[in-house]
Protein backbone atom coordinates (compact mmCIF):
# COMPACT_ATOMS: atom_id res chain seq x y z
CA UNK A 1 0.00 0.00 0.00
CA UNK A 2 0.90 3.56 -0.94
CA UNK A 3 1.71 5.81 1.92
CA UNK A 4 3.21 8.38 -0.05
CA UNK A 5 0.74 11.89 -0.13
CA UNK A 6 -1.28 12.16 -3.26
CA UNK A 7 -0.06 14.77 -6.33
CA UNK A 8 -2.64 17.41 -6.73
CA UNK A 9 -5.34 16.26 -8.67
CA UNK A 10 -8.85 18.29 -9.25
CA UNK A 11 -11.84 17.91 -6.58
CA UNK A 12 -14.19 16.24 -8.44
CA UNK A 13 -11.39 13.29 -9.17
CA UNK A 14 -10.27 13.21 -5.51
CA UNK A 15 -14.00 12.98 -4.10
CA UNK A 16 -15.03 9.81 -6.40
CA UNK A 17 -11.33 8.23 -5.62
CA UNK A 18 -12.53 7.57 -2.57
CA UNK A 19 -16.59 7.47 -2.68
CA UNK A 20 -16.51 5.14 -5.67
CA UNK A 21 -14.96 2.09 -3.96
CA UNK A 22 -16.91 2.76 -0.76
CA UNK A 23 -20.14 3.10 -2.41
CA UNK A 24 -18.90 0.19 -4.27
CA UNK A 25 -17.90 -1.78 -1.23
CA UNK A 26 -21.28 -1.07 0.50
CA UNK A 27 -23.15 -2.96 -2.33
CA UNK A 28 -21.73 -6.41 -0.69
CA UNK A 29 -23.58 -5.78 2.56
CA UNK A 30 -26.83 -6.61 1.06
CA UNK A 31 -25.57 -9.37 -0.87
CA UNK A 32 -23.74 -10.94 1.88
CA UNK A 33 -27.30 -10.83 3.76
CA UNK A 34 -29.11 -12.58 1.11
CA UNK A 35 -26.46 -14.98 0.96
CA UNK A 36 -26.58 -16.32 4.24
CA UNK A 37 -30.79 -16.08 4.50
CA UNK A 38 -30.73 -18.47 0.87
CA UNK A 39 -28.18 -20.87 2.61
CA UNK A 40 -30.47 -21.35 5.24
CA UNK A 41 -33.24 -21.10 3.63
CA UNK A 42 -32.91 -24.03 1.63
CA UNK A 43 -32.72 -26.10 4.94
CA UNK A 44 -36.38 -28.18 6.56
CA UNK A 45 -36.79 -25.92 9.44
CA UNK A 46 -38.04 -22.52 8.61
CA UNK A 47 -37.08 -21.21 12.03
CA UNK A 48 -33.61 -21.07 10.80
CA UNK A 49 -33.89 -18.01 8.70
CA UNK A 50 -35.44 -16.07 12.25
CA UNK A 51 -32.21 -17.45 14.19
CA UNK A 52 -30.16 -16.07 11.48
CA UNK A 53 -31.74 -12.85 11.24
CA UNK A 54 -32.12 -12.45 15.12
CA UNK A 55 -28.38 -13.37 15.38
CA UNK A 56 -26.98 -11.22 12.97
CA UNK A 57 -28.93 -8.33 14.22
CA UNK A 58 -27.30 -8.63 17.70
CA UNK A 59 -24.47 -8.15 16.62
CA UNK A 60 -25.16 -5.00 14.31
CA UNK A 61 -26.53 -3.01 16.89
CA UNK A 62 -23.87 -4.65 19.39
CA UNK A 63 -21.23 -3.37 16.25
CA UNK A 64 -22.96 -0.34 15.17
CA UNK A 65 -22.78 1.37 18.86
CA UNK A 66 -18.98 0.82 18.66
CA UNK A 67 -18.64 2.53 15.01
CA UNK A 68 -16.54 4.92 16.62
CA UNK A 69 -13.75 3.23 16.43
CA UNK A 70 -13.79 3.75 12.34
CA UNK A 71 -15.04 6.74 12.64
CA UNK A 72 -13.24 8.66 15.24
CA UNK A 73 -9.89 6.82 13.99
CA UNK A 74 -10.41 8.16 10.30
CA UNK A 75 -10.29 11.56 11.90
CA UNK A 76 -7.36 11.48 13.59
CA UNK A 77 -5.31 9.80 10.79
CA UNK A 78 -6.58 11.98 8.26
CA UNK A 79 -5.67 15.25 10.11
CA UNK A 80 -2.09 13.28 10.74
CA UNK A 81 -1.86 12.63 6.92
CA UNK A 82 -2.70 16.23 6.26
CA UNK A 83 0.08 17.27 8.50
CA UNK A 84 2.14 14.61 7.01
CA UNK A 85 3.03 13.25 10.18
CA UNK A 86 4.20 9.62 10.00
CA UNK A 87 4.96 8.73 13.82
CA UNK A 88 1.61 10.12 14.63
CA UNK A 89 -0.22 8.28 11.69
CA UNK A 90 0.98 5.04 13.54
CA UNK A 91 0.41 5.76 16.74
CA UNK A 92 -3.03 6.54 15.86
CA UNK A 93 -3.16 2.79 14.15
CA UNK A 94 -1.73 1.47 18.12
CA UNK A 95 -4.00 3.55 19.93
CA UNK A 96 -6.99 2.49 17.85
CA UNK A 97 -5.47 -1.12 17.92
CA UNK A 98 -5.29 -1.33 21.49
CA UNK A 99 -8.84 0.05 22.40
CA UNK A 100 -10.23 -2.22 19.51
CA UNK A 101 -9.08 -5.40 21.04
CA UNK A 102 -9.78 -4.29 24.97
CA UNK A 103 -13.67 -3.38 23.79
CA UNK A 104 -13.74 -6.74 21.47
CA UNK A 105 -12.37 -9.01 25.18
CA UNK A 106 -15.33 -7.53 27.03
CA UNK A 107 -17.82 -8.28 24.59
CA UNK A 108 -16.52 -11.76 24.50
CA UNK A 109 -16.41 -11.82 28.60
CA UNK A 110 -19.83 -10.37 28.59
CA UNK A 111 -21.67 -12.54 25.73
CA UNK A 112 -23.54 -14.51 28.34
CA UNK A 113 -25.62 -10.85 29.68
CA UNK A 114 -25.78 -9.53 26.01
CA UNK A 115 -27.39 -12.82 24.16
CA UNK A 116 -30.28 -12.87 27.55
CA UNK A 117 -30.48 -9.03 27.17
CA UNK A 118 -30.86 -9.05 23.31
CA UNK A 119 -33.21 -12.27 23.16
CA UNK A 120 -35.85 -10.55 25.62
CA UNK A 121 -36.12 -7.17 23.87
CA UNK A 122 -36.45 -9.59 19.97
CA UNK A 123 -39.28 -11.67 21.89
CA UNK A 124 -39.35 -14.41 19.47
CA UNK A 125 -40.30 -18.20 19.09
CA UNK A 126 -38.40 -20.53 21.31
CA UNK A 127 -37.21 -22.06 17.91
CA UNK A 128 -35.89 -18.87 16.84
CA UNK A 129 -34.26 -18.09 19.82
CA UNK A 130 -32.64 -21.34 20.03
CA UNK A 131 -31.22 -21.17 16.76
CA UNK A 132 -30.15 -17.30 17.51
CA UNK A 133 -28.45 -18.49 20.40
CA UNK A 134 -26.42 -21.20 18.68
CA UNK A 135 -25.39 -18.54 15.79
CA UNK A 136 -24.54 -16.06 18.86
CA UNK A 137 -22.41 -18.51 20.84
CA UNK A 138 -20.33 -18.96 17.87
CA UNK A 139 -19.95 -15.93 16.06
CA UNK A 140 -19.06 -13.92 19.85
CA UNK A 141 -15.45 -15.41 19.50
CA UNK A 142 -14.98 -13.06 16.34
CA UNK A 143 -15.89 -9.90 18.12
CA UNK A 144 -12.00 -8.23 18.65
CA UNK A 145 -11.34 -9.64 15.29
CA UNK A 146 -14.48 -7.23 14.00
CA UNK A 147 -13.55 -4.28 16.03
CA UNK A 148 -9.62 -4.19 14.84
CA UNK A 149 -11.48 -4.71 11.14
CA UNK A 150 -13.06 -1.29 12.28
CA UNK A 151 -10.07 0.19 13.35
CA UNK A 152 -8.22 -0.60 10.44
CA UNK A 153 -10.88 0.14 7.79
CA UNK A 154 -11.28 3.83 9.75
CA UNK A 155 -7.13 4.18 8.98
CA UNK A 156 -6.89 3.35 5.42
CA UNK A 157 -9.68 5.34 4.98
CA UNK A 158 -7.85 8.15 6.70
CA UNK A 159 -4.55 7.38 4.44
CA UNK A 160 -7.27 8.36 1.73
CA UNK A 161 -6.22 4.60 0.27
CA UNK A 162 -10.52 3.78 -0.55
CA UNK A 163 -9.44 1.21 -3.54
CA UNK A 164 -7.71 -1.07 -0.71
CA UNK A 165 -10.45 -0.60 2.56
CA UNK A 166 -12.68 -1.59 -0.61
CA UNK A 167 -10.77 -4.87 -1.43
CA UNK A 168 -10.44 -5.86 1.89
CA UNK A 169 -14.06 -5.39 2.73
CA UNK A 170 -14.58 -7.53 -0.90
CA UNK A 171 -12.57 -9.89 -0.11
CA UNK A 172 -13.89 -10.71 3.78
CA UNK A 173 -17.47 -10.53 2.71
CA UNK A 174 -16.56 -12.32 -0.27
CA UNK A 175 -15.00 -14.99 1.97
CA UNK A 176 -17.86 -15.07 4.30
CA UNK A 177 -19.97 -15.87 1.42
CA UNK A 178 -18.42 -18.70 -0.10
CA UNK A 179 -17.69 -20.15 3.35
CA UNK A 180 -21.49 -19.80 4.26
CA UNK A 181 -22.18 -22.25 0.98
CA UNK A 182 -19.43 -24.44 2.06
CA UNK A 183 -20.14 -24.89 5.64
CA UNK A 184 -23.84 -24.76 4.88
CA UNK A 185 -24.51 -26.48 1.67
CA UNK A 186 -21.08 -28.79 1.47
CA UNK A 187 -20.62 -29.61 5.13
CA UNK A 188 -24.31 -29.71 6.36
CA UNK A 189 -23.53 -27.62 9.12
CA UNK A 190 -26.56 -25.58 9.30
CA UNK A 191 -26.99 -22.66 11.61
CA UNK A 192 -23.40 -23.28 12.63
CA UNK A 193 -21.74 -22.85 9.19
CA UNK A 194 -23.38 -19.76 9.05
CA UNK A 195 -22.23 -18.33 12.21
CA UNK A 196 -18.29 -20.09 11.43
CA UNK A 197 -17.62 -18.89 8.26
CA UNK A 198 -18.68 -15.10 9.41
CA UNK A 199 -16.48 -15.94 12.38
CA UNK A 200 -13.52 -16.92 9.95
CA UNK A 201 -14.53 -14.25 7.68
CA UNK A 202 -13.63 -11.81 10.34
CA UNK A 203 -10.65 -13.17 11.75
CA UNK A 204 -9.10 -13.47 8.42
CA UNK A 205 -10.24 -10.06 7.61
CA UNK A 206 -8.71 -8.65 10.77
CA UNK A 207 -5.47 -10.52 10.23
CA UNK A 208 -4.86 -9.13 6.59
CA UNK A 209 -5.74 -5.42 7.70
CA UNK A 210 -2.63 -6.03 10.47
CA UNK A 211 -0.22 -7.19 7.90
CA UNK A 212 -0.86 -4.36 5.59
CA UNK A 213 -0.89 -2.11 8.71
CA UNK A 214 2.68 -3.63 9.44
CA UNK A 215 3.66 -3.47 5.70
CA UNK A 216 2.55 0.11 5.76
CA UNK A 217 4.59 1.01 9.06
CA UNK A 218 7.82 -0.29 7.23
CA UNK A 219 7.68 2.20 4.58
CA UNK A 220 7.34 5.44 6.88
CA UNK A 221 10.24 6.46 8.63
CA UNK A 222 11.57 5.31 11.99
CA UNK A 223 10.10 1.89 13.53
CA UNK A 224 6.87 1.93 15.64
CA UNK A 225 6.34 4.71 18.17
CA UNK A 226 5.10 2.63 21.45
CA UNK A 227 6.51 4.92 23.65
CA UNK A 228 4.45 7.68 22.18
CA UNK A 229 1.31 5.41 22.32
CA UNK A 230 -0.14 7.39 25.47
CA UNK A 231 1.44 10.80 24.60
CA UNK A 232 -0.15 13.73 26.71
CA UNK A 233 -3.74 14.53 25.92
CA UNK A 234 -3.29 12.49 22.65
CA UNK A 235 -5.28 9.10 23.91
CA UNK A 236 -7.21 11.16 26.56
CA UNK A 237 -8.70 12.94 22.97
CA UNK A 238 -9.37 9.54 21.37
CA UNK A 239 -11.39 8.33 24.06
CA UNK A 240 -12.89 11.56 24.26
CA UNK A 241 -13.89 11.93 20.52
CA UNK A 242 -15.14 8.38 21.29
CA UNK A 243 -17.28 9.01 23.76
CA UNK A 244 -19.08 11.86 22.11
CA UNK A 245 -19.16 9.49 19.19
CA UNK A 246 -20.93 6.80 21.18
CA UNK A 247 -23.16 9.22 22.68
CA UNK A 248 -24.27 10.00 19.24
CA UNK A 249 -24.42 6.77 18.11
CA UNK A 250 -26.82 5.14 21.12
CA UNK A 251 -29.44 8.20 20.16
CA UNK A 252 -29.18 7.94 16.60
CA UNK A 253 -30.15 3.86 17.37
CA UNK A 254 -32.74 4.81 19.66
CA UNK A 255 -34.49 6.90 16.99
CA UNK A 256 -34.59 4.67 15.10
CA UNK A 257 -36.38 2.28 17.61
CA UNK A 258 -38.83 4.14 18.65
CA UNK A 259 -39.40 4.29 14.72
CA UNK A 260 -40.29 0.89 15.03
CA UNK A 261 -41.73 0.93 18.27
CA UNK A 262 -44.54 3.58 17.09
CA UNK A 263 -45.24 2.46 13.57
CA UNK A 264 -45.70 -1.60 15.62
CA UNK A 265 -48.59 0.04 17.44
CA UNK A 266 -50.56 1.45 13.94
CA UNK A 267 -51.20 -2.40 12.90
CA UNK A 268 -48.92 -5.33 11.21
CA UNK A 269 -49.75 -3.63 8.09
CA UNK A 270 -48.16 -0.31 8.48
CA UNK A 271 -45.37 -1.59 10.49
CA UNK A 272 -44.21 -4.01 7.51
CA UNK A 273 -44.73 -0.89 5.32
CA UNK A 274 -42.83 1.34 7.27
CA UNK A 275 -40.11 -1.76 7.84
CA UNK A 276 -39.82 -1.29 3.77
CA UNK A 277 -39.39 2.36 3.19
CA UNK A 278 -36.95 2.39 5.72
CA UNK A 279 -35.15 -0.56 3.80
CA UNK A 280 -35.32 2.08 1.04
CA UNK A 281 -33.81 4.88 3.25
CA UNK A 282 -30.83 2.29 4.10
CA UNK A 283 -30.61 1.73 0.61
CA UNK A 284 -30.25 5.46 -0.45
CA UNK A 285 -27.69 5.11 2.45
CA UNK A 286 -24.91 3.20 0.65
CA UNK A 287 -24.77 5.95 -2.43
CA UNK A 288 -24.38 8.78 0.53
CA UNK A 289 -22.31 7.02 2.58
CA UNK A 290 -19.41 7.37 0.05
CA UNK A 291 -19.45 11.04 -0.48
CA UNK A 292 -19.98 11.16 3.42
CA UNK A 293 -16.89 8.90 4.04
CA UNK A 294 -14.70 11.32 1.51
CA UNK A 295 -15.84 14.81 3.19
CA UNK A 296 -14.20 12.74 6.54
CA UNK A 297 -11.29 11.90 4.81
CA UNK A 298 -10.36 15.22 2.80
CA UNK A 299 -11.89 17.62 5.77
CA UNK A 300 -9.03 15.96 7.95
CA UNK A 301 -6.46 16.27 5.63
CA UNK A 302 -7.02 19.89 4.51
CA UNK A 303 -6.93 20.43 8.60
CA UNK A 304 -4.03 18.85 9.22
CA UNK A 305 -2.43 20.83 6.64
CA UNK A 306 -3.65 23.86 7.48
CA UNK A 307 -5.46 24.72 4.35
CA UNK A 308 -8.58 26.80 5.16
CA UNK A 309 -9.28 26.52 0.56
CA UNK A 310 -8.98 22.55 0.34
CA UNK A 311 -10.97 22.06 3.30
CA UNK A 312 -14.09 24.56 1.70
CA UNK A 313 -13.28 23.12 -2.04
CA UNK A 314 -13.37 19.35 -0.08
CA UNK A 315 -16.93 20.61 1.84
CA UNK A 316 -18.50 22.43 -1.82
CA UNK A 317 -17.58 18.90 -3.95
CA UNK A 318 -18.77 16.23 -1.58
CA UNK A 319 -22.13 18.55 -1.09
CA UNK A 320 -22.05 19.00 -4.99
CA UNK A 321 -21.92 14.92 -5.62
CA UNK A 322 -24.05 14.28 -2.56
CA UNK A 323 -27.05 16.23 -4.02
CA UNK A 324 -26.88 14.85 -7.23
CA UNK A 325 -26.99 11.27 -5.69
CA UNK A 326 -29.95 12.63 -3.42
CA UNK A 327 -31.65 13.88 -6.85
CA UNK A 328 -30.91 10.32 -8.23
CA UNK A 329 -32.47 8.39 -5.44
CA UNK A 330 -35.44 10.76 -5.40
CA UNK A 331 -36.37 10.15 -8.74
CA UNK A 332 -35.82 6.45 -8.85
CA UNK A 333 -38.27 6.06 -6.01
CA UNK A 334 -40.46 8.34 -7.45
CA UNK A 335 -40.59 6.77 -11.22
CA UNK A 336 -40.05 2.96 -9.95
CA UNK A 337 -41.23 3.17 -6.65
CA UNK A 338 -44.13 0.93 -7.13
CA UNK A 339 -42.91 -1.62 -8.80
CA UNK A 340 -39.57 -1.71 -5.78
CA UNK A 341 -42.00 -2.04 -3.28
CA UNK A 342 -43.75 -5.10 -4.80
CA UNK A 343 -40.48 -6.72 -4.95
CA UNK A 344 -40.05 -6.64 -0.92
CA UNK A 345 -43.63 -8.08 -0.34
CA UNK A 346 -46.61 -10.34 -1.90
CA UNK A 347 -49.55 -9.27 0.88
CA UNK A 348 -51.50 -6.48 -1.15
CA UNK A 349 -52.33 -4.85 1.94
CA UNK A 350 -48.50 -4.48 3.16
CA UNK A 351 -48.20 -2.73 -0.67
CA UNK A 352 -50.96 -0.66 -0.46
CA UNK A 353 -49.85 1.03 2.85
CA UNK A 354 -46.30 1.36 1.31
CA UNK A 355 -47.86 2.95 -1.82
CA UNK A 356 -49.76 5.52 0.72
CA UNK A 357 -46.77 6.57 2.30
CA UNK A 358 -44.18 6.36 -0.34
CA UNK A 359 -43.75 10.05 -1.04
CA UNK A 360 -42.07 10.13 2.38
CA UNK A 361 -39.22 8.14 0.90
CA UNK A 362 -39.24 10.22 -2.42
CA UNK A 363 -38.85 13.52 -0.64
CA UNK A 364 -36.38 11.86 1.72
CA UNK A 365 -33.08 11.93 0.43
CA UNK A 366 -33.46 15.53 -0.19
CA UNK A 367 -33.12 16.32 3.46
CA UNK A 368 -30.69 13.17 4.23
CA UNK A 369 -28.11 13.79 2.56
CA UNK A 370 -27.28 17.17 4.50
CA UNK A 371 -27.12 15.46 7.74
CA UNK A 372 -25.14 12.76 5.90
CA UNK A 373 -22.41 15.45 4.44
CA UNK A 374 -22.21 17.47 8.06
CA UNK A 375 -21.73 14.23 9.88
CA UNK A 376 -18.41 13.27 7.95
CA UNK A 377 -17.40 16.37 7.70
CA UNK A 378 -17.11 16.71 11.67
CA UNK A 379 -15.82 13.36 12.23
CA UNK A 380 -12.67 14.69 9.62
CA UNK A 381 -12.63 17.72 11.64
CA UNK A 382 -12.91 15.77 15.50
CA UNK A 383 -15.35 17.95 16.50
CA UNK A 384 -17.66 15.28 17.97
CA UNK A 385 -18.86 17.46 20.99
CA UNK A 386 -20.91 19.24 18.36
CA UNK A 387 -22.03 16.15 16.90
CA UNK A 388 -23.37 14.70 20.13
CA UNK A 389 -24.94 17.85 20.91
CA UNK A 390 -26.96 18.00 17.65
CA UNK A 391 -27.65 14.17 17.77
CA UNK A 392 -29.48 14.81 21.54
CA UNK A 393 -30.74 17.83 20.14
CA UNK A 394 -32.49 16.82 17.49
CA UNK A 395 -33.36 13.51 19.21
CA UNK A 396 -35.24 15.72 22.12
CA UNK A 397 -37.43 17.61 19.26
CA UNK A 398 -38.02 14.53 17.37
CA UNK A 399 -39.51 12.58 20.68
CA UNK A 400 -41.35 15.72 21.55
CA UNK A 401 -42.82 16.27 17.48
CA UNK A 402 -43.94 12.26 17.71
CA UNK A 403 -45.86 12.97 20.94
CA UNK A 404 -47.82 15.82 19.40
CA UNK A 405 -48.03 14.85 16.04
CA UNK A 406 -48.60 10.92 15.60
CA UNK A 407 -52.04 11.58 17.92
CA UNK A 408 -53.19 13.84 15.22
CA UNK A 409 -51.87 12.54 11.97
CA UNK A 410 -51.33 9.04 12.77
CA UNK A 411 -48.26 7.37 10.52
CA UNK A 412 -48.31 10.35 8.52
CA UNK A 413 -47.48 12.24 11.83
CA UNK A 414 -44.65 10.17 12.84
CA UNK A 415 -43.01 10.27 9.61
CA UNK A 416 -43.05 14.34 9.79
CA UNK A 417 -41.27 13.75 13.19
CA UNK A 418 -38.47 12.17 11.54
CA UNK A 419 -38.19 14.54 8.92
CA UNK A 420 -37.79 17.20 11.53
CA UNK A 421 -35.25 14.78 13.28
CA UNK A 422 -33.62 14.28 10.50
CA UNK A 423 -33.64 18.67 9.50
CA UNK A 424 -32.88 19.49 12.85
CA UNK A 425 -29.20 17.13 12.96
CA UNK A 426 -28.48 19.10 9.62
CA UNK A 427 -29.72 22.88 11.01
CA UNK A 428 -28.04 22.34 14.02
CA UNK A 429 -24.29 21.43 12.52
CA UNK A 430 -24.84 23.60 10.02
CA UNK A 431 -24.89 26.36 12.55
CA UNK A 432 -21.93 24.90 13.74
CA UNK A 433 -19.97 24.46 10.80
CA UNK A 434 -18.28 28.21 10.73
CA UNK A 435 -16.42 26.69 13.83
CA UNK A 436 -14.37 24.36 11.36
CA UNK A 437 -13.54 27.18 9.38
CA UNK A 438 -12.41 29.69 11.75
CA UNK A 439 -9.87 27.23 13.35
CA UNK A 440 -8.08 26.63 9.95
CA UNK A 441 -5.62 29.67 9.45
Amino acid sequence: MSTSFPATVGPHRRIWRLAGPIIFSNVTVPLLGAVDTAVVGHLPDPALIGGVAVGATIFTFTYWAFGFLRMGTTGFVSQAFGARDEMELKAVALRALLLALGIGAAIVALQAPILMLSLRLFEASTAVESYAGTYFVVRIWGAPAALVNYAVLGWLLGVQNARLAFLTQLFMNGLNMALALLFVMGFGWGIRGVATATLTAEIAGAALGLWLLWRSGKRMTGGWPWARLNAPGRMAALLKVNLDILIRTVCLMFAFAYFTAQSAGMGDAVLAANAILQHLQAIMAYGLDGFAHAAETLVGAAIGARDRAGLRAAVRTASVWGFATAVLFAALYALAGTVILGLFTEHEEVRAAARDFLPWAIASPFLSVWPFLLDGIFIGATRTAEMRNGMVIALALYLGAASLLIPLWGNDGLWAAFFLFMAARAATLGWWYPRITAAVR
